[in-house]
């Protein structure tokens, strides 16, 4: 006879282990027990042939469990009588890992599709291998008492099912149905033309609260639907009236709208779909693709204006299922006002959403913590993350040894934190914009929830330059001794070498829209002599002016003038005159004298803003209505073309070196009031930047003895640019490292701030 203690840690709770443990014991006749405990799952087997039990346990777990460690330590025999699951125990440090929430499984949606079924189209079905798992989760352990379902008091028969070792339902802690579990509840508005309005009928329950949602839909109504994260703003994604009246609601006049579809095969009728993006759509995470729209697609035209994109999804909940059921596609988008958190409360849906919905569709299981959808760009078998939440989030890395606790606050946009403990990076959930006061609330409360879950006391902060940051000034009142500034370009390639365990120096380039310099100018398009403990600037875009500062982001035409004018001076006027006529001549007095004596002028070397700035010269955005809108509008154009004149800005100086855009940009705004094709010269530029990038890279391996280049920043989710910048380095043969895991916008920051404190922190402790 052997005894074994095992204790696993990783996704062991809510994905069914401790009932496969129990079912794989019997097989191999072992006695014992298994338990979860706040830092994983617990396990004794005692046996003639326990090693088989581990190898199976090692080999083939449940699907959706992650096992990230397990030891293994023999003990003399107990004379266990019987195999039983115990109680979870509660009073060690956790270590357990969270699982993110998961879509609704094949088995669920069948018995929920089954006339003879008592669970027959119900919108909450779940069972051991799907459901709601990290927007449930109060605290750990992972048990009912713990989540927001402990008010459902359950019935015998599903007290039956969550009890017998043999059932799906065993032990699913989310588990209900109609007798005992969430209701389904309807409440009609009059929005009185989106101006707000009050509730004009009773509620309505269950199944009448579906049929009249449905047939509100097919009216062209707008719906507040609560999902797992938060609530959606529901329409008919085929009806343009619909879309127009949401955008108008929403305030929302030019951005893309993400579509659920009900099955790949409707998915199909509406974007270009290869097989990896099928896997990605079916798979449990669910996630937003953003594909290539068809162009006999019935979506209507306004749910993407800017591109060719649309951000397609498949339901991943019952809700979602039986809402599309007499639908081809319905917008999903987050039910929010502009830059603020999601909707997560019914309270708050009342009072925030009576202004745009015309009725709320809702149910009385409350959110533990709100959750946007999972946003990626796909290629190939690479993908591209632009938001990481539902699906993915909380899943943590793992650190190459451990470490203090450490919260990395992350940046002021995209905003996510990161927390760890022993040797595990925590990365939240997308934030979003702190610019306002319920999304500085949505950060706390959820940076103090994650670290409520796992016990988390910080001994080190880190932060970035920006002093006016909120999450700087967040940071540096905190009560701790060590508080650690990392510059946001540096953060952006110590998150790329950090999700490749690299731990040496490389070529970085980081091409954003804003990041604080160390010079107190804003930075974006750099060249760095980088690791994830040191950085050297190398290179970067020469300085231009911004006149109005947030100004020249709202109207990118001030910035062609801040271009232009820095080398050309007032001889750049007459060209910048016939660029854009409408200005009047007081408006060209203003700039021209904030530029002179730098009045709300500051400086950049932003790769964003150039990109503006060409945009705006080409005559693409009329409005900047969202963050990026001049770029992508401008990708849009260069993608409808492969050719074009060359054209190129040289390097200028060195330690660090300089691309100036002044002479491309005059070049571009000459040929194309001569009249040349602007997506022409939208392409040469692109092809002009990717060969700057490869440019300044080719110099620093000559001086530095570096081929390995690390991209990062927002700009590099122009899909154009990344492709003809990553062949070119190819071309020339350096070793390309690009984020897979992380985005690589904003929202890969707050783990390259952790990567670099890590990396100062074990230089100190060397």
């Amino acid at each position: 006879m052997l005894r074994y203690r095992i204790k696993i840690e990783g996704i062991v709770q809510g994905v069914g282990f401790r009932p496969f443990v129990h079912l794989l014991a019997e097989k191999h006749s072992l006695k014992g027990w298994v338990l979860n405990s706040p830092s994983g799952v617990l396990i004794e087997v005692e046996g003639e042939q326990p090693e088989r039990f581990l190898e199976e346990l090692k080999n083939n777990p449940p699907l959706l469990a992650v096992l990230e460690r397990v030891k293994v330590e023999e003990l003399e025999p107990a004379g266990y009588p019987q195999f039983e699951i115990r109680a979870s125990q509660v009073e060690e440090e956790p270590i357990a890992l969270i699982s993110p929430d998961i879509a609704t499984c094949p088995d669920c949606i069948r018995e929920m599709q089954n006339p003879t079924d008592r669970r027959y189209r119900y919108p909450f079905c779940n069972c051991t291998n799907c459901g709601p798992r990290f927007t449930i989760i109060e605290r750990l352990p992972y048990d009912r008492p713990n989540t927001s379902m402990k008010a459902f008091a359950l019935c015998p028969d599903c007290a039956l099912e969550y009890s017998d070792i043999h059932q799906r339902r065993y032990h699913a802690q989310p588990i209900a149905c109609p007798r005992c579990g969430p209701l389904l509840e309807l409440i009609e508005i009059n929005n009185r033309n989106g101006l707000g309005g009050a509730i004009i009928s009773q509620p309505l329950y269950g199944e009448k609260a579906l049929q009249q949602a449905h047939e509100l839909l097919f009216m062209g109504k707008i719906l507040a639907v609560k999902g797992l994260g938060g609530f959606h703003l529901v329409c008919d994604a085929t009806n343009e009236q619909a879309v127009q009246t949401l955008r108008h609601r929403k305030g929302r006049p030019h951005k893309s709208l993400a579509v659920m579809c009900p099955s790949i095969g409707e998915a199909e009728k509406h974007v270009d779909l290869v097989a990896e993006d099928k896997r990605l759509l079916e798979s449990w995470q669910r996630p937003i693709l953003l594909l290539p729209r068809k162009e006999n697609s019935a979506l209507a035209p306004s749910i993407s204006p800017d591109n060719h994109q649309i951000g397609v999804m498949l339901p991943y909940t019952p809700l979602h299922t039986l809402l599309l059921e007499r639908f081809s596609a319905l917008v999903m988008t987050s039910a929010n006002e502009s830059q603020e958190p999601i909707v997560s409360s019914n309270e708050d849906a009342a009072i925030r959403l009576r202004s745009v919905a015309d009725a709320v569709l809702q149910h009385d299981r409350p959110i533990a913590q709100r959750l946007d959808d999972s946003v990626i760009a796909p290629g190939g078998s690479r993908l591209q993350f632009i938001r990481r939440a539902r699906g993915y989030a909380p899943t943590p890395f793992r650190l190459w040894r451990e470490f203090p606790p450490l919260l990395a606050v992350g940046p002021e946009l995209k905003n996510t934190f990161a927390l760890s403990t022993r040797n595990l990076l925590l990365l939240s959930h997308h934030i979003g914009d702190l610019v306002n006061y319920e999304t500085l609330q949505h950060f706390q409360q959820s940076a103090e929830h994650l670290m409520k879950l796992y016990r988390i006391q910080p001994e080190v902060v880190a932060y970035d330059l920006h002093p006016n940051y909120f999450t700087t000034r967040y940071a540096l009142s905190l009560s701790l001794s060590r508080k650690i500034a990392v510059q946001h370009h540096h953060a952006h390639i110590a998150s790329v070498l950090f999700e490749h365990g690299e731990q040496g120096r490389v070529i970085g380039v980081a091409c954003d829209g804003t990041g604080y310099g160390e010079d107190g100018a804003i930075w974006g398009m750099e060249w760095l002599v980088a690791s994830m403990r040191s950085v050297q600037r190398a290179g970067h875009l020469s300085y231009a002016p911004m006149p109005g500062g947030e100004e020249a982001i709202l109207h990118p035409w001030r910035m062609a003038v801040g271009h232009l004018m820095t080398v050309y001076g007032t001889d750049a006027l007459p060209l910048l005159a016939r660029l854009f006529p409408d200005r009047s001549d007081s408006e060209w007095f203003t700039i021209q004298r904030q530029i002179e004596v730098r009045f709300n002028t500051p400086l950049t070397s932003s790769a964003g803003r150039l990109f503006d700035t060409v945009a705006a010269i080409l005559g693409f955005p009329a409005e900047i209505s969202y963050e990026g809108r001049a770029a992508v509008l401008l990708q849009k154009a260069a993608q409808k073309t492969t050719q074009g004149p060359v054209l190129d800005f040289p390097l200028e100086g060195e330690d660090p070196f300089v691309f100036n855009p002044a002479p491309l940009l005059k070049m571009i705004a000459e040929r194309k009031l001569a009249g040349q094709d602007p997506c022409e010269l939208a392409f040469s530029f692109h092809r002009a930047v990717a060969t700057a990038i490869v440019a300044g890279c080719r110099h620093l391996r000559e001086t530095h003895g570096l081929d390995t280049v690390a991209l990062s920043g927002g700009v590099f989710q122009n899909r154009l640019l990344l492709q003809i910048t990553e062949t070119m380095l190819t071309q020339e043969r350096f070793r390309v490292l690009l984020p897979h895991k992380l985005p690589s916008n904003d929202g890969c920051v707050a783990v390259g701030q952790a990567a670099a404190a890590f990396a100062q922190l074990e230089e100190t402790c060397a």
